[in-house]
């Protein structure tokens, strides 16, 4: 278990690093919004083209980037969107099991399937032709606009990204099921309850205010 656990810290400091990289992406991608409306704008203005396709494409590129990469530092950190009525009342082994068959039912397969099903259209988007021989890559159907090929292939990295980090949370939730992580468990509980409690001062705090 020892060993398994350094394998899985080892991938969680490879994710925690991307969250540079993500946050340096979605700069890029904000300035290049700001970019495309400004020339837009501006455009309109002067009565001439200034925005192009690879400036528009460039956007979606960064944005499929930012939404593909962010896959596993989402599950890493357990901030994906929950909607559940039970989930938060139970203690950590309770939650660690869900979590465990979850991952291993769901999460693997699925993301094993996705990379499966891109592998053959990726790879005909970089120009493989069917009888195995290689002809030019895919590029956008706009006029200027960038290749294809890169942006497809983004698709296989993101989930190979989330299929890695999901192994390591199988082992952290098996840790915790073993009895290895109970103080982090217990940890954990713990800040649970402070956060519920919290969150009832600040309901009460918010009722006495109406009152008044």
């Amino acid at each position: 278990m020892k060993t398994l656990l350094r394998i899985s810290a080892a991938i969680d400091a490879i994710t925690d690093r991307l969250s540079g990289l993500i946050s340096f992406i979605v700069v890029l991608t904000i300035a290049a919004g700001f970019l495309n409306a400004a020339l837009r704008y501006l455009g309109q203005w002067l009565q001439r083209t200034l925005i192009s396709n690879e400036l528009i494409q460039l956007q979606w590129y960064l944005f499929s980037l930012l939404f593909l990469i962010g896959f596993p530092y989402l599950l890493k950190h357990n901030v994906n969107v929950r909607v559940d009525f039970f989930y938060s009342r139970w203690g950590p082994r309770r939650r660690a099991l869900v979590d465990f068959l979850g991952t291993l039912l769901f999460l693997v397969p699925f993301s094993a399937l996705a990379i499966y099903v891109s592998i053959n259209p990726v790879l005909t988007s970089w120009g493989r032709l069917p009888d195995g021989s290689w002809g030019p890559w895919e590029v956008s159907s706009d006029a200027g606009g960038l290749p294809l090929a890169p942006l497809k292939s983004l698709i296989i990295v993101g989930f190979a990204g989330l299929l890695i980090q999901g192994i390591a949370q199988l082992i952290k939730y098996g840790a915790v099921l073993a009895g290895v992580h109970e103080m982090e468990a217990a940890v954990m509980e713990a800040e649970d309850e402070q956060a519920a409690a919290q969150e009832l001062a600040q309901e009460f705090r918010e009722e006495l205010e109406h009152r008044r």
